[in-house]
């Protein structure tokens, strides 16, 4: 079996953050993690979801740091671990404002793209109507 797509940002560095009307897109110097639900963004002393005071100005401050690690759980939904804090996309029904939740393609060597939804994979076992 395959290592998940995800695996593969861990050394990468987070270049820019990109705000898209209602999402955002992760880069990190080619691959691309455009994210459908908006993350939230754990620190060590403070935790934000898109609305609260100062969520833009936090998830850009991921910008510079290298991923130290990355999985997609069930139980915790998609996680970008840095040495500052983690970016975790993980979203409630209620959040979902379309089909998809996230999609990841962009790496220069390989063409491969992943893509999660409501229901499958990751995000199976939940109640999503």
């Amino acid at each position: 079996m395959n290592e998940p797509l995800v695996n593969r940002l861990v050394c990468e560095t987070l270049s820019s953050v990109i705000f898209v009307g209602d999402y955002c897109q992760l880069e990190f110097n080619g691959p691309r993690l455009s994210a459908y639900v908006w993350p939230k963004i754990v620190t060590a002393t403070t935790a934000r979801s898109f609305g609260d005071p100062g969520y833009r100005d936090l998830l850009c401050s991921f910008i510079g740091h290298d991923v130290e690690a990355a999985h997609d759980r069930p139980a915790v939904g998609i996680v970008l671990e840095f040495a500052i804090g983690s970016i975790v996309i993980n979203p409630e029904p209620s959040d979902l404002s379309g089909p998809e939740i996230a999609m990841l393609s962009g790496f220069i060597d390989d063409p491969s793209w992943d893509i999660w939804r409501p229901g499958e994979d990751t995000f199976a076992g939940r109640d999503w109507l």
